[in-house]
């Protein structure tokens, strides 16, 4: 989290970020003025019921959405005013995404696929291939860089998406619902393994769920409700 000396490093801000839709009696506030920062090393759940908000603030910290007024900075680069894809060059560096889904392409291998991480961020040909598998075995497929989707667990296959998201070195990752698909016992796993990833790396973890492990082990919660910051829960420890 902050650093011992100087100022935590902040690694997404958003500043009095609105985003609405329609016109006149239609018009909808889907994010209301929101000013909100997040620093290196948070393990951070966005909480919220249907319609509050979550899904409108993390379009906009990973850069798949713009504010129709307001501000939104990546690791000190402000990026309302950039172009498409411009924007696609930052998520490409500097943001990993993980979904509920897994969001895997079924023809390539483990391996395959979270070369295709680097391949989209412009990463040296050199030693890609080195990278993707040192990023698999850290998540514990070790022995899997050859299996397709189709041939992992759910588990396994969550895995395979978290080390695609870690293998650029991201500043930020987004986690859309991660445990929503998987039972329990794997839901626990993987959560201790993305705790293990914030601990070791100081990678910030951004997530967005309903799921009480998820929110008993987050050390932050930041609430959302009718678009608006209702409150901004910090914990100390393991997030009790």
């Amino acid at each position: 989290m902050a650093s011992n000396t100087g100022s935590p490093r902040i690694i997404c801000a958003l500043r009095g970020a609105t985003k609405t839709y329609g016109e006149g009696a239609t018009l909808v506030r889907a994010l209301d003025d929101v000013t909100v920062s997040f620093e290196a090393g948070e393990f951070t759940v966005i909480s919220g019921p249907s319609g509050s908000g979550k899904t409108t603030l993390l379009n906009m910290v990973g850069l798949l959405d713009v504010p129709t007024s307001g501000e939104v900075e990546i690791d000190g680069q402000h990026t309302e005013k950039l172009s498409s894809r411009n924007l696609a060059a930052i998520r490409a560096q500097r943001i990993g995404f993980i979904f509920q889904s897994f969001n895997l392409v079924p023809v390539l291998t483990a391996v395959e696929n979270v070369e295709l991480a680097l391949q989209l961020s412009d990463a040296p040909a050199a030693n890609r291939r080195k990278r993707c598998e040192d990023a698999l075995t850290a998540v514990g497929l070790g022995e899997h860089f050859h299996r397709r989707p189709n041939q992992l667990s759910g588990g396994q296959q969550q895995r395979v998406a978290i080390a695609r998201a870690l293998v650029k070195d991201p500043a930020l990752v987004i986690a859309d619902e991660p445990t929503a698909n998987l039972d329990s016992v794997t839901g626990a796993k993987i959560l201790d393994l993305m705790r293990k990833m914030n601990e070791e790396r100081q990678v910030t973890f951004l997530f967005s769920t309903h799921d009480p492990m998820v929110m008993d082990r987050a050390r932050r919660v930041v609430h959302l409700r009718d678009g608006k910051v209702v409150e901004d829960e910090r914990r100390n420890g393991d997030g009790g």
